[in-house]
């Protein structure tokens, strides 16, 4: 019993980190922009698609890159190009940089960065340092992922920065399901489930605990295994909440973001680019969700990847992490994705994987019956 109780914590100590890489960006646009972006789950699902095409581009799982994934690379090297192109004649016309013109370089040096990665990582795959390929492979993912991030808050948010709050919300739904539908598209990701290849080495560090067996590799109790994959996934995550945490509040750009989650109007008096600031929100955010997104494919390979109603729910529990931890509050949404991982693979262990939905549900209503504010959240007043 205490070997199974051992197993079952790291096992969900090294989910709810996951949890908790998505929930942070759910926390991080509320706080600031006091609304719930729905895409963000699509957003992790889209890390998890991206890293996928990018290891087909780099010669998984035979060696040789597939027709899509020649496309990708062509399609890299176009938007890299024109981007370049249509961004210096902009600048030539003008004589200055224009914002369209801004923007265009960003997304150029996106094409030409994702292109070098690719290659890098296929190169890496070629010479067996295949740790080091899948490390490149979620740079890459989380750059592509963090300028689909600014595009939707370009694109979809900022002209409704002063609208209702009902008009975002229905805005960020629909944002939603277009990424969705988009995403089963064939000449997009398609709809048949896809096996995610092993990018990161899946063996047995140590076995601890346990009642060995009479002949070799036989327990009487199974014992504890700590797995390489597991750590892997695990101090990945632990090192970018730190490096956030670290982040918001000990540097002048995490001040700057508190600054406006407090009150954009004052801090725009104060000379803080409210605007720029936001777009690193949703950026940062985006990022987070494409390693959770990479991280999670490599622990559930065989999770087909195309389930959206599947990976939807992720996000949907990352989501009740962010509640549950205190919505808008970072260290919440950290504590918030443990708890969720660790109730999760409590209940599949003790109970039934076909009741975790109802036992992560409750926990929400539980605390939201407690404290309406989350576990480390605060109460505001309203004065009216």
């Amino acid at each position: 019993m205490t070997e199974k109780l051992i197993q079952t914590l790291m096992d969900g100590l090294a989910v709810g980190s996951l949890y908790a890489l998505i929930a942070l960006g759910y926390t991080m646009v509320y706080g600031i922009l006091k609304f719930i972006n729905f895409a963000h789950s699509d957003v992790f699902v889209l890390g998890a698609w991206m890293s996928y095409t990018v290891a087909l581009c780099a010669g998984w799982p035979d060696g040789q890159p597939t027709h899509m994934a020649t496309w990708v690379l062509l399609l890299l090297v176009g938007i890299a190009v024109a981007g370049g192109l249509v961004a210096g004649f902009t600048y030539w016309r003008r004589k200055r940089i224009a914002p369209a013109a801004y923007t265009l370089w960003l997304v150029s040096g996106w094409g030409w960065v994702a292109v070098l990665l690719v290659l890098l990582a296929r190169l890496l795959h070629q010479n067996g340092f295949d740790i080091i390929a899948g490390g490149v492979i979620l740079v890459c993912s989380m750059l592509t992922c963090g300028v689909v991030g600014f595009a939707l808050e370009r694109l979809a948010y900022k002209p409704l920065r002063n609208a209702p709050r009902l008009n975002v919300l229905i805005t960020a739904i629909g944002v939603s399901l277009f990424l969705q539908n988009l995403g089963q598209l064939d000449w997009m990701f398609g709809t048949r489930p896809q096996g995610m290849p092993q990018l990161l080495p899946d063996k047995v560090l140590f076995n601890f605990a346990g009642t060995p067996g009479a002949n070799p590799g036989e327990w009487l109790v199974q014992p504890v295994r700590v797995r390489l994959l597991d750590v892997i996934a695990a101090g990945t995550s632990i090192a970018l909440m730190v490096g956030l945490d670290r982040l918001v509040f000990h540097s002048k750009l995490g001040r700057a973001m508190r600054a406006v989650s407090f009150s954009e109007r004052n801090a725009a008096l104060m000379g803080i680019p409210v605007d720029k600031v936001v777009s690193f929100t949703f950026v940062l955010g985006a990022m987070l969700a494409a390693a959770a997104g990479f991280l999670y494919s490599q622990k559930y390979p065989g999770l087909g990847q195309t389930a959206a109603a599947v990976w939807v729910l992720l996000g949907l529990k990352a989501f009740v992490a962010a509640v549950v931890g205190g919505i808008g509050n970072i260290r919440g949404a950290m504590l918030g994705g443990l708890l969720i991982g660790l109730a999760e693979m409590f209940v599949k262990a003790y109970q039934s994987p076909s009741v975790v939905d109802i036992y992560v549900f409750g926990i929400l209503i539980a605390v939201l019956l407690v404290r309406p504010g989350g576990l480390l959240g605060k109460a505001t007043v309203e004065k009216v």
